[in-house]
């Protein structure tokens, strides 16, 4: 096996295929489970270039960080720019590829990749965390009459819980195996549900409240495509999930939400959190030049975008950090010297 990444000229081949597309294709992951820094390459990050990735296109979370991005490049020398992703599993392998440089997951996929489950067996390098972006909790929503809970999914319906490369993906679908076993697993972008519930091409999707109490952009047009219904958990299903360890359960106060078809007034919903990594070897030099500027500039970004004003505040930025990875030795040298530290989190070698 190869001892690392190597980097080359293909680097900036690969960067400018990337945005010109806009999205690239999911390749199987190579190589060992290990640093990649001795690879005698080209440090990633050093000549201050850096790709962000997170969701697709029609997420909140794609143009939450494009508001970072510009207010990094605007402010620095770094030239930051974001790109959409087929979702945060997606986004391990882009950084093992070089097709990123920051890119977010979240708690179930960071287990999977501290643990070498599959498909994170054979990475080449460790996912270093940066910073917290925020919380989602998830559910499944419907435009179909009558329809109240996860339990009336039946053998034939079509269900999309999250589009395919999401690590969400994954979540949902082992909590759906605690109800049935028998939908048809479609693939339906975030922003292209509602209208293909309209059609009828799709029973079931995904939807989500950021941080609990905030509706995405592309939820609120599936309402206004469908009468959208909020599906419940059945209670055996929750005891059971609340009992795995790989699975966080929330209830959510639906009461301050409007115009569903369907809302229980406390809604049973797994919660992910969700945070951006880098490469082990990323630039120390680099990252503590991006971190320094976003937080030079964090009071202002709720400005551009509403759901980034709890990064106005320097708690959040370690927030539910990860207890299965290390923080990147930058980062946790940046969080020290602002005095915001927290000892539980590990650092990265």
């Amino acid at each position: 096996m190869a001892n690392g990444h190597k980097f080359s000229e293909k680097r900036t081949t690969r960067r400018s295929i990337l945005a010109a597309t806009g999205i690239g294709a999911t390749t199987a992951l190579a190589g060992c489970f290990k640093s990649s820094s001795s690879s005698g390459g080209s440090v990633p990050g050093a000549d201050g270039e850096m790709v962000m990735t997170t969701s697709g296109p029609t997420t909140s979370a794609y143009t939450m960080t494009q508001v970072i991005a510009n207010a990094v490049a605007q402010n620095s020398e770094l030239k930051v720019q974001a790109l959409p992703s087929e979702g945060t599993n997606a986004n391990i392998g882009r950084l093992q590829r070089d097709e990123s440089d920051i890119s977010y997951i979240q708690n179930w996929t960071a287990s999977k990749v501290a643990n070498g489950e599959d498909p994170f067996e054979n990475l080449d390098y460790t996912p270093y965390q940066v910073f917290h972006m925020y919380d989602l909790a998830w559910f499944l929503c419907t435009g179909n009459d009558g329809w109240t809970s996860v339990s009336d999914i039946g053998s034939n319906d079509r269900v999309s819980p999250t589009p395919s490369g999401s690590g969400t993906a994954e979540m949902l679908e082992y909590a759906l195996d605690t109800v049935t076993d028998g939908y048809k697993r479609v693939s339906i972008e975030y922003g292209n549900q509602g209208g293909a519930m309209s059609e009828g091409r799709l029973d079931a999707g995904a939807g989500t409240f950021i941080n609990g109490s905030v509706e995405p952009p592309w939820l609120q047009q599936m309402k206004g495509s469908v009468d959208l219904r909020l599906l419940q958990w059945p209670e055996d299903a929750v005891s059971k999930l609340e009992q795995d360890p790989a699975v966080i359960i929330n209830s959510i106060d639906t009461t301050t939400f409007d115009n569903y078809g369907y809302a229980p007034d406390t809604l049973n919903t797994p919660n992910l959190s969700y945070n951006f990594v880098v490469r082990d070897d990323f630039s120390g030099e680099t990252l503590k030049t991006f971190l320094n500027t976003l937080w030079e500039q964090r009071k202002g970004l709720g400005k551009d975008n509403a759901l980034l004003g709890s990064m106005a505040q320097g708690d959040h930025w370690l927030k539910n950090g990860y207890t299965t990875l290390p923080f990147h030795p930058a980062a946790a040298e940046f969080y020290k010297e602002k005095g915001i530290w927290n000892d539980k989190y590990e650092i990265g070698e």
